[in-house]
């Protein structure tokens, strides 16, 4: 393993900059869809390939659209008058000797299985057109993928970057909790006029938090403009809820501020998103591996759902910066603050990094030499603990959006 880098974490720390900036994209939200669609179709081939073959085969499904469909939401009801078009896009291992992989099959079992199980109008969903674009995977790339099989750690498949930071500031744990609440079970219980596709815009000026939330609303449980206005009056109180148990900062909260109420030109659907008229999606334009969009934060450009959970390091080392600085932060007392940058090398194992760069923000009076074995020690500890990462990417105890 290379040597690890360690700075000191020298900008000012996000709670103290007079601006922060953070977004969250719901879980309807159509790019957070595409990103959900392309991690579980990853998750259904890996599967499909273990129980089978024994091991994981190549494979990167990172490329899904969303087009969306057309509707006629109304007060009382509506109707969709256009599906919603899914395109699953990438490469995989269609073919192993003689046996050919249900690829098809699998694609379209996934989006309906999602669909059915996280939007709670569901049978607005049974008509979602899925077109299967996947192809076979790229020689070279094949080839680096099974040089290494079987041999307990494999060999990255690109050269790429993975950055993690900790802990989350107030303002990134609110924006997660509100979007977390509003799309609970429990609140979708109480207010099922409320969809899925639900984007938390938070953002503090100094000691003043301003939350401009976009929400879906569900015609069909709503009888008229006047619940609707009193349906908005609720989740308003509902998130003024959250944010007292996670912040004592002064917080304003808007919710659709694009309606016309005196017109009746308001964010009405039939299904609870915006991809059944409104908006297209893709993987890899939302939430990054943390659930957050953070302009004021290190972070990667890199789509992490989708792609094989063994060898593609624009996966996996964005999972191991993100848990290597939460560690540094939780089990180091003198540390602070924490980021980690994780730089690959294609063909390299992966646990060998060409660049391990730790920055930490330390407590008062301490030195970073204090801590630099037991640094050196964690990390060192997380990236042999790669060639097991997959599992937690399967049994979805990892996010990735």
């Amino acid at each position: 393993m290379k040597q690890i880098e360690i700075r000191p974490l020298d900008v000012p720390c996000i709670e103290q900059q007079a601006i922060e900036i953070v977004e969250r994209k719901g879980l309807g939200h159509p790019d957070t869809i595409c990103d959900m669609l392309s991690e579980h179709f990853s998750v259904a081939l890996s599967r499909h390939y273990l129980e089978r073959f024994g091991h994981i085969l190549h494979h990167n499904v990172d490329k899904a659209l969303l087009s969306a469909g057309c509707s006629a939401p109304a007060f009382g009801g509506g109707h969709i008058v256009k599906p919603i078009e899914i395109y699953l896009g990438g490469r995989a291992s269609v073919n192993v000797g003689a046996d050919s992989i249900p690829v098809l099959d699998l694609a379209h079992d996934v989006v309906m299985s999602w669909f059915a199980t996280n939007m709670h109008m569901t049978a607005h969903f049974e008509d979602v057109k899925v077109h299967c674009l996947v192809q076979p995977g790229s020689t070279d790339l094949v080839d680096v993928f099974m040089r290494r099989q079987g041999q307990g750690i494999m060999l990255a498949n690109d050269s790429s970057i993975g950055v993690g930071y900790a802990p989350l500031s107030e303002l990134e744990r609110l924006v997660l909790a509100v979007e977390q609440h509003i799309n609970s079970a429990e609140f979708k219980n109480v207010a099922p006029e409320t969809g899925e596709d639900v984007k938390v815009m938070g953002v503090r000026v100094r000691d003043k938090i301003t939350l401009t939330i976009a929400c879906a609303f569900v015609g069909a449980y709503l009888g008229g403009i006047d619940d609707y206005v009193g349906a908005i009056d609720r989740l308003k109180r509902a998130i003024e809820n959250v944010a007292q148990t996670l912040t004592k900062r002064e917080v304003s909260v808007e919710v659709n501020v694009a309606d016309n109420v005196a017109s009746g030109d308001v964010y009405i659907t039939v299904a609870g998103t915006s991809a059944e008229m409104g908006d297209d999606g893709e993987t890899g334009r939302g939430n990054r591996i943390n659930g957050l969009i953070t302009p004021g934060r290190p972070m990667t450009l890199e789509a992490v759902a989708g792609k094989n959970p063994i060898t593609h390091v624009g996966k996996i080392y964005n999972a191991a910066a993100h848990s290597i600085a939460k560690k540094l932060v939780n089990e180091i007392p003198e540390v602070n603050e924490a980021v980690c940058r994780l730089v690959s090398r294609i063909g390299v194992p992966i646990n060998q990094p060409v660049i391990i760069d730790v920055q930490l923000r330390m407590s008062d009076g301490i030195s970073i030499f204090a801590v630099k074995r037991r640094v050196e020690a964690l990390v060192s500890g997380e990236l042999e603990g790669l060639r097991e990462i997959w599992r937690s990417f399967l049994d979805g105890t990892q996010r990735v959006a």
